[in-house]
């Protein structure tokens, strides 16, 4: 019998630590302190960000939190999520399997919200910036797809007003309290969003994104000739 059949669990080396990030933490603290029970999901990496998300409703006051109680006085952008896998499958993800190498389309996966989590399709996300503490929070609220309606965040930073513009008009959210929520790209009687993932891009299903479909062999592919000779 080897040693290695012999070995305990004492023996077995333990898992590593994970890295902790006590600023964070402690930035985290306060937001939690704040916001209460509004604040829903949270995640930490480690040197790198803080992702918190709150309630719908507390989405204006989250901005109000961060901009004047905590100085997080930048703001960095405002966006929207669609966690919907494409119904389309693989031919509006990946047309190298289905044109080049003749496969199926495969059933999507599910939708999985990312860091600190969600319970919906649709989410608000958002990222501000301190200059004091050089550290950034990137926040995110879940929509109902019945309601995707989510308070504005242009009375507290003004450079979301750009921003809720556009992903109004790309996710279809409406941002109360908004002064103007015109069109930035399309022409005015366009019909419907095209970032979701539901709107065909039906220009890319007839000919795929450049450069995804590789034109000839990588060098030292499966194709190439080792020998130079046809």
């Amino acid at each position: 019998m080897s040693s290695a059949d012999t070995a305990t669990e004492a023996d077995t080396p333990a898992e590593p630590e994970a890295p902790r990030d006590e600023r964070r933490e402690a930035l985290l603290a306060r937001l939690q302190a704040e916001l209460g029970s509004d604040l829903v999901g949270s995640h930490i990496r480690a040197g790198d960000d803080l992702w918190v998300r709150v309630t719908r409703d507390a989405w204006p006051t989250a901005a109000e939190i961060t901009h004047r109680r905590l100085k997080y006085s930048f703001f960095d952008f405002l966006s929207g999520l669609d966690w919907l896998p494409s119904p389309f499958g693989r031919d509006m993800d990946s047309q190298e399997d289905i044109l080049v190498h003749g496969q199926e389309a495969k059933e999507p996966p599910a939708m999985a919200q990312g860091y600190a989590g969600g319970e919906t399709r649709f989410q608000v996300f958002a990222r501000v910036y301190s200059l004091t503490e050089h550290m950034g929070i990137t926040l995110k609220a879940d929509l109902p797809d019945d309601d995707l309606s989510v308070g504005t965040w242009s009375g507290t930073y003004a450079g979301a007003n750009w921003h809720e513009r556009e992903c109004w008009e790309m996710f279809g959210f409406h941002f109360v309290g908004h002064p103007q929520l015109a069109h930035l790209y399309l022409p005015g009687g366009f019909e419907g969003n095209p970032l979701r993932k539901d709107f065909p891009l039906l220009a890319r299903r007839v000919k795929p994104w450049p450069g995804i479909v590789d034109v000839e062999p990588m060098p030292g592919g499966a194709g190439d000739d080792e020998e130079g000779g046809e």
